[in-house]
């Protein structure tokens, strides 16, 4: 069986680690190298770094934020945020990052996620999805422009295009259980993976160790993103994963 993947997520706005509840009421949460150091220290198989404000700015990813954070990781980097074109995606992989994640970029122009995975390989190119309950039901929609956006689109419709374009990964966030701590949306997370053949990050709503559990039993999630958790001291990440391997949920060990 694979191991399923613990993933430390940082949200950067103008060169800082930020956290807030629903896309909303950002706080800082610190330098966005030294937590990346730290997470990858403590037991994160992966790190995504994510520049919140770049497409709302209408600007490139901040290069050397991103130059600076990997050079403190040994393990997979992810980046996002501001990536419009090949070009741009060059400039971020170029600056240390294993892959990238495009989101409103995608949505705009699907064959961004094609050139970029005939030049980099589809394992390099993660398509992240912010969705939204569509009036409590089990229908979701997807949100751009850091979650400001409807598009009108089915987010699993939408994951299947992405994965028919070249998408190696689906980050799928959960904008409803966004920064709450009141677990990850299992619902939202199994229909999008029984529904493809590529994995599928989990995203939105992880507080405890429960929580994780559920999305990788009941999800069917291949992989959990969390930030809050991990930034402000609410749960250790080597205690996750002795408690995840207790519940019969196989991770990668030692921490």
């Amino acid at each position: 069986m694979l191991t399923k993947r613990i993933i430390a997520c940082l949200d950067v706005n103008a060169g800082r680690v930020v956290k807030g509840v629903q896309f909303e009421e950002l706080r800082d949460a610190g330098d966005p190298a030294e937590l990346a150091a730290a997470h990858s220290g403590a037991g994160a198989d992966e790190v995504v770094l994510l520049d919140i404000s770049a497409t709302r700015e209408n600007r490139a990813t901040l290069a050397d934020t991103v130059s600076r954070t990997a050079q403190q990781l040994f393990v997979p980097f992810t980046v996002g945020g501001g990536i419009r074109s090949l070009e741009d995606a060059i400039v971020v992989f170029e600056a240390g990052a294993d892959k990238i994640s495009i989101n409103s970029a995608a949505l705009a122009d699907p064959l961004l996620i094609t050139r970029i995975a005939e030049r980099y390989g589809s394992q390099a190119v993660i398509v992240a999805i912010d969705a939204k309950r569509i009036n409590g039901e089990a229908r979701f929609e997807a949100y751009v422009s850091g979650g400001r956006n409807r598009t009108g689109l089915d987010a699993v419709t939408w994951a299947k295009q992405a994965e028919d374009r070249g998408a190696g990964e689906i980050l799928l966030t959960s904008m409803d259980r966004d920064g709450t701590g009141a677990g990850f949306d299992c619902e939202l997370t199994r229909t999008c993976s029984e529904a493809l053949h590529i994995p599928v990050i989990a995203s939105g709503g992880g507080g405890n160790t429960q929580s994780f559990v559920d999305v990788f039993q009941n999800g069917k999630a291949d992989a959990a993103l969390a930030a809050s958790i991990f930034h402000f001291g609410l749960h250790c990440l080597g205690n996750l994963k002795q408690e995840l391997q207790r519940a019969g949920i196989p991770v990668r060990w030692p921490c």
